[in-house]
């Protein structure tokens, strides 16, 4: 079992940046990929970054650029720093974590294997 627990979301202006967290705890596997998901309204949840245990990291096209996605392993903490936010960044930002053993899944995702998720964080971007 992985427990993750967001935080950082909150209200933002258009333009400026934001770093959420992902605390993890629990039985956490070496090789792992950790990914933070997105649910926009009006819109189908999304991968936008992954890392995998091997450093990798992948982007979905639509944040390649303003998303980027590390991993503090002392403290067990993903995080997703967001620059430039724009309005339609606005939704439920969601951290997951699968176990990993090979191959790389689409970009901004994991390959689902022993998938555990948290709560989420919302972020509210105003122009």
């Amino acid at each position: 079992q992985v427990y993750l627990v967001e935080s950082g979301g909150g209200a933002v202006q258009a333009g400026g940046s934001l770093r959420l967290s992902c605390q993890l705890s629990g039985n956490i596997v070496d090789r792992i990929c950790l990914a933070w998901f997105r649910q926009r309204p009006g819109n189908e949840r999304e991968g936008v970054a992954a890392l995998y245990s091997n450093e990798t990291t992948t982007y979905a096209d639509s944040v390649m650029g303003r998303f980027t996605i590390s991993r503090d392993k002392a403290k067990n903490t993903l995080y997703l720093v967001i620059n430039d936010l724009k309005p339609e960044d606005t939704g439920m930002y969601t951290c997951a974590a699968d176990r990993w053993s090979s191959g790389f899944a689409a970009p901004g995702n994991c390959q689902r294997a022993d998938h555990y998720e948290g709560v989420g964080t919302h972020v509210t971007v105003s122009s």
